[in-house]
C-alpha cells in the first residue's frame, strides 16, 4: 500500500486516480449532482463477499422456523449491566454490548479471563435456547484505539495521530493486534473504525477521525478494516463496524448530532468516498449516525440518519451493494420524531436491522412485535434484517468456535503490543517548531519536566480509555503504560530528571532544557464540543498551560513544548514561550515514544526523526474554523502536510497573539457544564454539614466521580439523559441545606466579555422544592450576588431552558469583574430536579424568554 507524501497530499486527491480509488465518479464530481435527482447520480457498487448460495439456503433455512419473537430478539442489543445471560437465553437476545466504562461485573480492573467468562456465559445462555434455531450471541465493544474498556491493554495513538502518521501499513498492524486483545476477552464485534472526515475542529470528536481529507481517511480506513478482520473467522479476526453512516463530521458549527448542511455534490465529495473502500474492504457491519442531513441546495431534508430510508437502504443497501447489518448507536432511535428509545418503526423500516438498546430492551422487544402483527413493520423487512445478522455471524464463524475456543482466549498478554504502539507514537508526532535547532537533546542533559500531563496517563491516552469520556483515571489504571516522565527518566536517568506539574519550586537555570507537557484533558462526544461561538484558543480554557510556561520561558535555557490535544487549536501565545513545540495529539499508553523523538539517538543506533505530517489545518487565529485545505479563504498557520524533520532550518520566529474578548461571533457563549464540566470549571456539591465540602478546600470533582449517584445526607447527585446521551446531572435535596456549583480557580469578568448577557440552564424538575432555592454567582470570599428563584422549578414534564440576566445578580451584591462560581444553586427543603447546558451567553438578557429581574422575589439572603 502506498504511503501518499503530505507535500503532494492536495494535488493527489484531486486526481482522477484517487477519485478512482474511492470507488467515485470523477465527472460527477466535477459536475455535482442535480437537486432534482439528488442522489440518482451517485456511483453503484458491490459486496465484497461473492454470493454463496449455500451459504444463503441456510439462512433462508434457518429465519424460516424462527417464530417473531426470536427474529425481534436477534435485532435487540442490550447493554450488559441491564441484561443477564439468562435473559439473553429466553428472549433470544442476538447482541449485547459494553458501552465505555462497562466493565464485568462492574470492576473496573477485570481481568481478560474476567471478560472472557463473562462472554462465555452469555454465549451459552444463547445456545441454549429452546428455539428450533439456535442461534449464538454477538458481543460489540468500543475499542476504537486498542481495547481501550480493557484494563492492562496498550492504547494506541487515536485516529488523529494516525492520520499524521500516514501509515496504512501501520494502522493494519495495529487494527491486527487490537484485534487479538479483544478475541482475548471473548468480544467478537468492534465498533470501529470510525471514518468521519472532521471538517470543523470545535468537533468534539475530531480526535476520533483520521483527517479533514477524505481520501486520507479511505485508505487509513480500509487498512483498519483489514487488519481487524483479517482472520475473521479464524483465531485473530473480529468484526468491524465503519461509523458513523454518515456525515458525523460534517456538522454545522461542528456540532455533535447536529445537521449536516452539505448539497449532495459535498455529502459525495467529503463524507460517502470513505465508506465505498471499507466496504468494498469488506466491512461487515454499518452503524448509523446520530447527525441529520438538510441538503439545503437541493430543497431536501433527509433528516436523522435513523430514520432516513433514502440513506440507509436506497443508497448503502441498494446503490453500495452492503449486504451485512446496520447497528444504532446509542439509544439513537430516540432522536428520530414521532420515535422513543423503546419503539421505532420508522427507523426499522427505513434499514436498522440491529437496535442498540441499552436499558430499555424488553419494552423495545414487545413494542416491536406488536407492530409487526399490526401492519406497522412489514414482515418481510423484519426477515431482511435477521437475515443479514446471520449472515455476519455464519461469516464470522460464531456457529463454529465459543468464545474461549480461540488460542488467545484469557490471556492478559495478548492485550499487550507495546513494541508497536511505541512506534506509532514516534510516526504520529509533528514538530512544529525547533528554532535554533534546540532538538534533539544530548542523553547528557539535564531536564526540568513541567506541565499538567507529563506524568498523567489520563490526559495522555484521552477520551474512550477505560471510561466513556476517558476521566476518572488514575496512572495505576494502565498497569502496562509509561508516561512521558516515566519515559525520559528511564532514557536519561532518574538523577538527570526533576518534575514540577505547575512549574514551581525549581529554578530553569539549574538545568539544560525545559520539556512542558501541556494540553487538554480527556473528553469524548458531546463534552469535547466547543460551542459555536467558542474559542480555539487553548488558554482560554486551559490558562494553567500558558501560566507554566510564562514561569519557566526567558530563563535562559530552551523550552521544548510537547502538546497533547484531540485537535488542532490556536496556540501562538504558547509557541512564542516555546524554542520547540511537538503536537503530540493523544498518544496513548506509551510515553516512552514521545522521549525517543525529543533525545539524540543512542550511540551505535539509527537515528530516529520526526515523521508525523499535519493531517488536518493548524489554525492562524482563534476564530478560524472550519478551516481546510481546499477553502476559498485558506490561511492557516500550518496547512495539511507540514511538519519538520530535525535537520530542517525553518525558524518560526514571534506571532501574533490578537485574543477575542470572550468568544467568536455576536452571541457568544461561555460553557460551563455540557455532558460534563467544561474546563476550566469542575462541577461540585457543599454542605454546611461539610460531608462534601467546597471546592475551594478540596471537595472533589464530580466530573471524576465514577460512580453514580453520588450521596451525601442532605443531597445526591447522578447522571440522566435530558438531551442525549448522559447529558445532564440529576441533583435531589434530601432535606438540609445543600448546594450544587460550578467553580474555577480562576475568575472571568464576565459582564465585559458578555454584554447582555444571562446565565442560561436547561432544567427538568421531577420534584419542585419545598422551600427557598437560590442561585447564585460568586466572586470570591464573601462576595456573591444571589437570588430567590424557586419560582421559576415548577413541575413539569419536558425539560425548559431558564435564562437569568447577569444584571440580576449585579443588583444582588455580585461582582462580575472576578467570577469564579459562575452557576450554584442551593436548596434548604427537599427538591428534585435535572441540569443541562449551563452556560453564560452574550446577548440573551434581551430575549424574550429572559427573566426580569423584578419579578424574582426581594428576600432576604441567608
Amino acid at each position: 500500500m502506498t504511503v501518499v507524501p503530505f507535500r503532494r497530499l492536495a494535488s493527489y486527491l484531486r486526481s482522477r486516480a484517487v477519485i478512482r480509488g474511492l470507488g467515485l465518479s470523477f465527472g460527477l464530481l466535477a459536475a455535482g449532482a442535480g437537486a432534482a435527482d439528488n442522489l440518482a447520480g451517485w456511483p453503484h457498487a458491490t459486496a465484497k463477499a461473492r454470493p454463496d448460495a449455500a451459504l444463503e439456503a441456510r439462512i433462508a433455512s434457518m429465519v424460516s422456523a424462527m417464530t417473531l419473537e426470536q427474529k425481534v430478539g436477534q435485532m435487540t442489543q442490550p447493554e450488559i449491566a441491564f441484561v443477564t445471560p439468562d435473559e439473553v437465553r429466553r428472549f433470544h437476545i442476538g447482541s449485547v454490548l459494553n458501552g465505555g466504562g462497562s466493565w464485568p461485573a462492574g470492576q473496573r480492573h477485570a481481568r481478560a479471563a474476567d471478560w472472557l467468562a463473562l462472554a462465555q456465559t452469555y454465549y451459552d445462555a444463547s445456545m441454549a435456547s429452546d428455539a428450533a434455531v439456535r442461534i449464538p450471541v454477538i458481543w460489540g465493544t468500543d475499542a476504537v484505539h486498542g481495547h481501550n474498556n480493557a484494563y492492562g491493554a496498550t492504547l494506541f495513538p487515536h485516529h488523529i495521530g494516525l492520520g499524521a502518521a500516514n501509515d496504512p501499513a501501520l494502522v493494519r498492524e495495529i487494527g491486527a493486534a487490537t484485534a487479538k486483545a479483544v478475541r482475548a476477552t471473548g468480544i467478537q464485534w468492534v465498533f470501529a473504525p470510525t471514518i468521519a472526515v472532521a471538517r470543523d475542529d470545535r468537533w468534539g470528536r475530531t480526535y476520533e477521525s483520521f483527517s479533514e481529507e477524505p481520501a486520507l481517511v479511505a485508505s487509513l480506513g480500509e487498512a483498519y478494516v483489514k487488519g481487524l478482520q483479517g482472520g475473521l473467522g479464524g483465531d485473530t479476526g473480529v468484526v468491524a463496524t465503519a461509523k458513523h453512516f454518515m456525515g458525523d463530521g460534517g456538522t454545522d458549527q461542528g456540532r455533535d448530532q447536529g445537521v449536516n448542511l452539505s448539497s449532495a455534490q459535498d455529502m459525495l465529495r467529503w463524507h460517502a468516498g470513505a465508506y465505498y473502500r471499507v466496504l468494498a474492504a469488506g466491512a461487515q457491519t454499518v452503524m448509523a449516525s446520530f447527525n441529520s442531513w438538510n441538503d439545503r441546495a437541493a430543497g431536501i431534508d433527509h433528516g436523522k440518519m435513523h430514520g432516513s430510508a433514502t440513506m440507509l437502504t436506497g443508497l448503502l443497501k441498494q446503490r453500495m451493494g452492503f449486504d451485512g447489518f446496520v447497528v444504532t448507536d446509542w439509544n439513537g432511535i430516540g432522536q428520530v420524531p414521532g420515535c422513543s428509545n423503546a419503539s421505532c418503526p420508522q427507523a426499522i423500516n427505513a434499514g436498522i436491522d440491529m437496535v442498540m438498546v441499552p436499558e430499555e430492551w424488553k419494552a423495545f422487544i414487545a413494542n416491536t412485535v406488536a407492530q409487526v402483527k399490526t401492519g406497522q413493520i412489514p414482515i418481510s423487512r423484519i426477515d431482511d434484517a435477521v437475515s443479514r445478522i446471520l449472515r455476519v455471524k455464519l461469516r464470522a464463524g460464531l456457529f463454529e468456535r465459543a468464545p474461549s475456543h480461540f488460542a488467545v482466549a484469557g490471556h492478559d498478554d495478548a492485550l499487550r503490543a507495546r513494541a508497536l504502539a511505541r512506534r506509532a507514537v514516534r510516526q504520529s508526532m509533528v514538530l512544529l517548531k525547533n528554532d535554533g535547532q534546540v532538538l534533539p537533546l544530548p542523553r547528557t542533559a539535564r531536564v526540568l519536566v513541567v506541565g499538567k500531563s507529563a506524568d498523567s496517563l489520563e490526559n495522555q491516552t484521552g477520551g474512550w480509555s477505560l471510561s466513556w469520556q476517558g476521566t476518572g483515571n488514575t496512572n495505576t489504571d494502565f498497569p502496562a503504560g509509561q508516561t512521558v516522565l516515566a519515559g525520559l527518566r528511564e532514557a536519561l536517568g532518574a538523577a538527570r530528571v526533576e518534575y514540577s506539574a505547575s512549574g514551581e519550586g525549581l529554578d530553569p537555570k539549574d538545568f539544560d532544557a525545559v520539556v512542558a507537557v501541556l494540553g487538554e484533558r480527556p473528553y469524548a462526544e458531546g463534552n469535547g464540543d466547543i460551542p459555536p461561538s467558542g474559542t480555539l484558543r487553548h488558554s482560554s480554557r486551559h490558562p494553567e498551560d500558558l501560566a507554566v510556561l510564562r514561569r519557566v520561558a526567558g530563563q535562559g535555557r530552551p523550552v521544548i513544548t510537547v502538546f497533547m490535544s484531540g485537535r488542532p487549536l490556536y496556540v501562538n501565545d504558547m509557541l512564542n514561550l516555546s524554542d520547540a513545540f511537538v503536537a503530540a495529539w493523544l498518544p496513548g499508553t506509551e510515553g516512552g515514544g514521545v522521549a525517543d523523538l525529543l533525545l539524540r539517538a543512542v550511540d551505535g543506533t539509527p537515528p530516529v526523526d520526526f515523521r508525523g505530517r499535519l493531517s488536518f489545518s493548524w489554525p492562524a487565529a482563534e476564530c478560524q474554523t472550519p478551516l481546510n485545505a481546499g477553502d476559498a479563504r485558506y490561511t492557516p498557520l500550518f496547512r495539511v502536510g507540514y511538519g519538520l524533520t530535525l535537520g530542517a532550518r525553518r525558524p518560526l520566529g514571534r506571532l501574533p497573539v490578537k485574543p477575542t474578548l470572550g468568544g467568536c461571533g455576536a452571541r457568544r457563549e461561555m460553557a460551563i457544564f455540557s455532558q460534563a464540566a467544561q474546563a476550566p470549571y469542575s462541577i461540585h456539591v457543599g454542605s454546611p454539614a461539610g460531608h462534601w465540602p467546597n471546592a475551594g478546600v478540596g471537595g472533589p470533582d464530580l466530573n471524576a466521580t465514577l460512580t453514580f449517584p453520588a450521596q451525601a445526607p442532605e443531597i445526591r447527585v447522578s447522571t440522566v439523559q435530558m438531551h442525549t446521551q448522559q447529558d445532564a446531572k440529576r441533583v435531589d435535596w434530601l432535606g438540609g441545606s445543600a448546594r450544587f456549583f460550578a467553580w474555577a480557580p480562576q475568575s472571568v469578568a464576565l459582564a465585559a466579555a458578555y454584554p447582555d448577557g444571562a446565565l442560561v440552564f436547561d432544567t427538568l424538575v421531577y420534584e419542585p422544592p419545598a422551600g427557598p432555592v437560590w442561585l447564585a454567582m460568586g466572586c470570591g470570599t464573601g462576595c456573591a450576588g444571589r437570588l430567590d428563584v424557586a419560582a421559576l422549578f415548577g413541575a413539569g414534564p419536558v425539560p425548559r431552558s431558564i435564562e437569568v440576566p447577569l444584571a440580576c445578580f449585579t443588583q444582588r451584591g455580585a461582582d462580575l469583574s472576578r467570577v469564579d462560581e459562575p452557576f450554584s444553586i442551593t436548596a434548604d427543603g427537599t427538591f428534585s430536579a435535572a441540569f443541562a447546558r449551563i452556560r453564560v451567553v452574550a446577548g440573551a438578557a434581551k430575549d424574550t424568554s429572559a427573566v426580569r429581574c423584578s419579578d424574582l422575589p426581594n428576600s432576604i439572603v441567608p
